[in-house]
Formats: C-alpha cells, sequence, structure tokens
C-alpha cells in the first residue's frame, strides 16, 4: 500500500495541477479566446493559430520554453530551440523572403507615389516610439515596441532581438500580429472618420502596364540602395527582395513554389509557436505588457491616420485623383490592409476597385518599416 501511495503521489506531484498559479489560467483562457478567433472568426488563422497553441503549452508546461541553462538535464524545452531561431533573426527573415516570392510588386512601380503613403503610415511608429519614452521605458525597448506601429510581426521579432529586448519579446510579437489580424476592425472606423463621402467614391485609372524588366530590376536596384544607406536591413530588405527576384525572374520557379509555400509555412509554425511560448504567465501578466498593448494600439491607429491624410493630401495635388483610402495600406500587414481598402470603398460604390491601388502602398510600408528598424539599430549603433 506504501509503494502505491508513493506512486500516486508522484503521479499528483508531476500534474499542471500542483505546478501552476492562477496567473497560467488567465494566459490558457487568452489562448483559448485567440483559437476561438482564429477558427471561428477566421482572424488570420496561420499565424494566431500556431501563436495560441504555443500560449497554451507554455502556460501548462512552462519548461517547454527552458533554456539549456536552466534545464536540470541539460537538454532544454523543445520551444526554446524554436525561439533561438527567433533570437538570431533567422525566422524573421525568411518570413520576408517567402513574403516576397508572394508579392507583386508590379504595383508600387506603375504609382511610385504610394511610397510616400507607405512611408507616412510609419508616423505611427514615432508617436509610439516618445509615447514610450514618456511612460518610462528605455530607449532600445522604446525603439522595439513602437515598430508594432508598422503592422509587421517578422520586423517587430527581429528589432526586439537585435535591440536585445528578448524580455519583451513575447508582448511585443503577441500585440504585432493581433493587431495585424485584426485590420479589418481598427483601421476602417479611422478611414470613415477621416475622409468624405465624396473621397471614398474616387475612382482611380487603370495603372500602367510594368514590363518584366522593370520587374526584375526592381529588387536589385532596392536592395542596393536601401543596404548601402542601412546595411543593417540587409537581413529584411535582401530577404525580401531575394524572394521577389525568385519570382519576377522566372528562371527559378522551385525556388518560389518553395519559398512562397512550403518553407513559408514551415517558418510560421516554428516562428508562432516559440512566439506563444514566450507568453508564459510570469513574462505576459505585468504593467509592461499593458503599456505595451496600448502603445502598439495607438502606433496602429496614429500610422492608419497619417496614411489617410497623406492620401487626402494627394487627392487635392493631383486634382481628385488618388482615393485617400488607398494611404490607410501603408501598414505593412500584406495584403490585408489593401484588402480593407477595397471593402471600405465598395461599401460606397461596389464598383469601385481600388485592391490594385492599394497594393502599391501596402508593399511600400513594408520596405518602409524595415527601412524604421534598420534606422533604430543604426541609432543604437547594432551592427
Amino acid at each position: 500500500m506504501a509503494y502505491i501511495a508513493n506512486v500516486l503521489e508522484n503521479l499528483l506531484k508531476q500534474t499542471a495541477f500542483n505546478n501552476l498559479y492562477w496567473g497560467n489560467y488567465i494566459m490558457i483562457a487568452v489562448a483559448l479566446i485567440f483559437l476561438y478567433l482564429a477558427i471561428a472568426r477566421d482572424f488570420e488563422p496561420l499565424l494566431l493559430v500556431p501563436i495560441a497553441f504555443g500560449m497554451l503549452l507554455v502556460n501548462i508546461y512552462p519548461d517547454i520554453i527552458m533554456s539549456i541553462e536552466e534545464s536540470p538535464n541539460g537538454t532544454g524545452g523543445l520551444l526554446y530551440y524554436f525561439y533561438l531561431l527567433d533570437e538570431w533573426a533567422i525566422l524573421p527573415s525568411l518570413i520576408f523572403m517567402g513574403v516576397g516570392a508572394m508579392t507583386d510588386f508590379g504595383p508600387l512601380i506603375a504609382n511610385p507615389i504610394s511610397f510616400l503613403m507607405g512611408a507616412a503610415a510609419q508616423f505611427g511608429i514615432f508617436v509610439a516610439y516618445f509615447g514610450a519614452i514618456a511612460l518610462g521605458f528605455n530607449g532600445k525597448a522604446a525603439a522595439a515596441i513602437s515598430i508594432i506601429g508598422g503592422a509587421d510581426g517578422p520586423t517587430s521579432i527581429f528589432l526586439a532581438s537585435k535591440l536585445g529586448q528578448t524580455d519583451l519579446l513575447g508582448p511585443i510579437a503577441v500585440a504585432a500580429y493581433s493587431y495585424m489580424s485584426l485590420v479589418p476592425i481598427i483601421q476602417p472606423p479611422i478611414m470613415k472618420a477621416f475622409t468624405t463621402s465624396k473621397e471614398k467614391r474616387i475612382k482611380m485609372g487603370q495603372l500602367r502596364p510594368v514590363s518584366k524588366l522593370e520587374k526584375i530590376m526592381f529588387p536589385i536596384i532596392v536592395t542596393i540602395v536601401v543596404c548601402f544607406i542601412l546595411p543593417t536591413t540587409a537581413p529584411l530588405v535582401g530577404m525580401l527582395m531575394l524572394g521577389n527576384l525568385f519570382r519576377e525572374s522566372g528562371v527559378v520557379r522551385q525556388l518560389t513554389d518553395t519559398a512562397s509555400n512550403a518553407l513559408m509555412y514551415i517558418v510560421v509554425i516554428l516562428l508562432g509557436t516559440s512566439v506563444g511560448a514566450k507568453t508564459s504567465a510570469e513574462a505576459f501578466l505585468n504593467i509592461a505588457t499593458i503599456k505595451i498593448v496600448v502603445l502598439g494600439l495607438s502606433a496602429f491607429a496614429f500610422g492608419t491616420f497619417a496614411g489617410v491624410m497623406l492620401g487626402k493630401l494627394l487627392c487635392v495635388i493631383t486634382r481628385g485623383k488618388i482615393n485617400p483610402l488607398i494611404g490607410s495600406a501603408g501598414v505593412s500587414a500584406v495584403p490585408m490592409a489593401a484588402r480593407v481598402s477595397q471593402k471600405v470603398a465598395a461599401e460606397y460604390d461596389p464598383t469601385n476597385f481600388l485592391l490594385m491601388h492599394a497594393m502599391g502602398p501596402n508593399v511600400a510600408g513594408v520596405i518602409g518599416t524595415a527601412v524604421v528598424a534598420g534606422t533604430f539599430m543604426a541609432v543604437y549603433g547594432i551592427f
């Protein structure tokens, strides 16, 4: 009987119920909500499902993210090795390669003024940066938090890792990916509030055809120009342009297919689960996380607002040839933000097709956010 009692006692000690505290149960509930949003409401399921499941795992079994140094047997937890690929900036860079392989830069090439709207949408990043400093974060932490305003999860992870803000990586990444998935909810009220009914109904002319030579030269020229000025952007901008060169060259279809499909999805699984695993109750349930979530939302809202306002200015300058709604697509959530521009315009005129026009600022926003990240790295001496 003593043997049986000892076995049962050991089994009881091994259960999660015996090792968790109230905070873990809160985070488990949050993970279940995220899974509901992803599966039942279709909010960016490719991102939220692995993130939410990683969150669920780490709050039931915290050792799954335990480092080699912390591990009693010196092996480390499974998701710790996934996370190292985030910390070394490998997964964010591979994500950018996949995005490049899936994205047509033609609308941006055909309408270079889109670069301005992509740049304007980065305004929210700087609002959040100074806001974070005002709330007591140091410069590097403020920079890592503010990049959420670009609505670009991989860049947020990349910059937080490069600036040594790994303690904040979980909240920053979850906030960035959450706002990316909530683009259809957050952006429309801002877009509608700051544009007139007449502006929403503006139909833009057909984009000019873009030659194959232009599409091939674009990623090469952007890489040379941007990386010469800000070499620290090479892992992101370089991989983005390499993926796009695969696509546009037409001679490496196997590489294009791999980068945009198999490799992309493998990386999303590894990145999503490891990001979710950084949201243990101890790391997530604190005042700093609340500040990060609020700052991220503010950055995203201000970025959307700035893009729309520049769109309004360009509308005046071009005498009504640009619909201000496409300015909101200057945030980096590709192609979700461009689709939102199309959806809002269609609510006022079902025959108005802005999607391809909105893709220009959307793609420019991806490049712009990477450039801002490189600028922060240069400011803080990260090479």
